[in-house]
């Protein structure tokens, strides 16, 4: 629906000036969400693109049927089941999934996805008893923390409850994109704090879906450059060789290394990707996830992940060849440093983040310490090793400019370095103490870094 131009223009003030000019504004107008169900992720190019899925009989319509038919025991059942409702129109299914939530419906996502995707086969009542469900679910989550997907739940609720509850459905979405996302994430995020983990994309996916559709509303534009680098960042922090089980193989992504990977997060995690592509399928960054996605062997086909392929993969959308994607990621607001030497399965893989240092060496997670780098680690063309206790170490490069990074300094503090034949010069660490030294090629020389004005001992 179209926002009136007014209420539009305060909205991206808002989202663009940030959470102190926010409290300097007067307090915003209801967002109305306006428009038959289904109002949730269905936009007509999705209705259509699913309903081709189907009537071509793609192999991920076929897996998704056969879960559907055969009874299989599903991890999201009212998802599953009006999903393959909006896609086929059978109703069958729209009364499974009617009959889930009537029974069983606590998933306050699941239970919004059934009342508003399977809304036209409700009966009265049952229109009334699935409202007063969502109503109750929405209660239940205010007193919740208001993490990543605690708000998408809430989101989607008060958008399927929006006729039925105008006022309150307002309420919700005004404090999703005024108050949690314009005044609490955007301020972290550039704080460099971990507001948006990466297990929580794809939550935070739905939310900008959901928002851009109803109100024409971007919440990207605010953290452009964090957005731009997250395609990219999804692809790196994953280790290089696949994980196989039942279900097919997954790439994993990064976790503290003990026991077994929780195979639930590597789904959503592609869903995630899948979902990235969808919103904007036309940057440069997506069109190589794009690509990666479209590895056949990684076509998720356990009961969890199928109706997420089915839902958001496009495998008529052309993409590009990830191996033509960076292979390195340094932010330095968060001290995130992941690097991999190439996208091969066997590639040397290195992260830095969140307090965890890990490699990736034949096919095995190995937890570090900044210790544990006092010999350089090369990772392609990057470098990363510590500080030695004198503060010297020798540089020594190939053909080709090289990129080191020195760990385990104090964050955010400013040292001298001194490299051979050339003037002193100061850098500043980053949030995780991280110095980045750029060396040309064919270049051979000693280095001594030291904090600004002191010395090492």
């Amino acid at each position: 629906m179209a926002l009136p131009a007014r209420r539009s223009v305060v909205l991206l003030l808002i989202l663009v000036v940030g959470p102190l000019a926010a409290q300097s504004m007067p307090p915003m107008a209801d967002f109305s969400v306006e428009g038959p169900h289904p109002r949730l992720l269905l936009p007509a190019r999705r209705l259509r693109l699913l309903g081709r899925e189907r009537e071509r009989q793609s192999m991920r319509w076929l897996q998704l049927q056969a879960l559907v038919e055969t009874g299989e025991q599903l991890p999201e059942p009212g998802f599953a089941y009006a999903l393959a409702y909006v896609a086929s129109g059978q109703a069958r299914y729209a009364r499974r999934a009617v009959e889930w939530a009537l029974s069983f419906g606590e998933d306050l996502r699941q239970l919004a996805l059934v009342y508003d995707w399977c809304h036209d086969q409700l009966a009265p009542e049952e229109a009334a008893r699935l409202a007063d469900g969502l109503r109750q679910g929405l209660e239940r989550a205010r007193s919740l923390p208001a993490g990543v997907a605690q708000v998408r739940d809430r989101v989607l609720a008060a958008v399927a409850l929006a006729d039925v509850d105008p006022e309150a459905a307002s309420a919700e979405l005004r404090f999703a994109v005024d108050e949690w996302w314009a005044g609490r994430i955007i301020p972290a995020l550039r704080r460099g704090e971990e507001a948006i983990g990466r297990q929580e994309t794809y939550p935070l996916l739905e939310i900008l879906h959901v928002v851009r559709e109803q109100f024409k509303i971007d919440l990207r534009e605010s953290l452009k450059s964090w957005f731009a680098a997250l395609p990219i960042y999804h692809l790196l922090t994953y280790y290089p060789a696949p994980y196989s089980a039942p279900g097919g193989d997954f790439h994993i992504p990064v976790f503290d290394g003990g026991g077994e990977p929780d195979l639930r997060q590597a789904a959503l995690s592609r869903a995630a990707e899948l979902s990235l592509v969808a919103f904007d399928p036309n940057a440069l960054e997506t069109q190589f996830v794009q690509g990666w996605c479209m590895q056949d062997r990684f076509m998720m086909r356990d009961p969890f992940g199928a109706p997420y392929e089915f839902f958001w993969a496009n495998p008529y959308h052309p993409g590009l060849s990830y191996h033509n994607a960076p292979l390195a990621l340094h932010r330095p607001e968060s001290g995130l440093l992941v690097a991999r030497s190439s996208w091969d399965e066997d590639a040397i893989w290195f992260y830095h983040g969140g307090g965890i240092i890990q490699t990736f060496l034949e096919g095995r997670i190995r937890r570090l310490t900044p210790a544990d780098l006092n010999h350089p680690l090369v990772v392609g063309r990057l470098v990363v090793r510590s500080l030695p206790a004198d503060g010297r170490f020798e540089v020594a490069t190939s053909e080709e400019t090289t990129t080191w990074y020195v760990v385990g300094l104090e964050a955010l503090e400013r040292y001298e370095i001194e490299v051979d034949d050339e003037e002193v010069f100061e850098l500043k660490t980053d949030a995780g103490g991280i110095l980045k030294l750029e060396f040309p090629a064919n270049r051979r020389a000693g280095v001594l870094i030291r904090p600004a004005g002191g010395r090492l001992g």
